[in-house]
């Protein structure tokens, strides 16, 4: 399965993944919706795929696929730092080594485009994510603090 950038041609179907991985990482306590935001991920998908921001695995379609970028941020940044925002393959192209060759893809391209550090983020309760990345050399760095707030509007029965 070769990873290559992605074309205005890919964009659909990668934001089919998109909506499968928002949908699959509910289960890891994710709020995010999936088909709700199909349009915005669909925009965001498109402005990273015009600007070499996304790389793709093909195999009778596309299996899996990576978006990153260079930070331009508000603030100065000790050294230059690349996000990549997204990575997902589908199931049945898992633990064949896509993963890796799409992370390690999105990793060169950011090293080539000026990043010394390369940050993502998983779940905290997506544990196969953490390990992933641990094995390929991630740690920790941040992490984000969560309490529900009880009001009139939301009760502590409330999902």
């Amino acid at each position: 399965m070769p990873v290559e950038p992605a074309t205005v041609a890919d964009i659909d179907a990668i934001a089919d993944c998109w909506v499968a991985l928002a949908a699959d990482q509910q289960q890891h306590g994710s709020r995010l919706q999936a088909e709700p935001n199909r349009t915005s991920a669909t925009e965001t998908i498109a402005r990273h795929v015009v600007t070499d921001g996304v790389y793709v695995a093909r195999e009778d379609g596309i299996c899996g696929f990576v978006m990153f970028h260079v930070d331009a941020g508000t603030y100065s940044q000790t050294e230059p730092t690349g996000t990549i925002t997204t990575l997902y393959v589908r199931p049945p192209a898992r633990n064949k080594g896509l993963g890796t060759r799409l992370l390690a893809a999105a990793e060169q391209a950011l090293a080539d485009r000026g990043a010394a550090t390369v940050s993502i983020e998983a779940l905290t309760a997506n544990e196969a994510a953490r390990e992933f990345y641990d094995r390929r050399g991630y740690d920790p760095h941040r992490i984000e603090l969560r309490k529900r707030i009880e009001n009139d509007t939301h009760s502590k029965d409330d999902p």
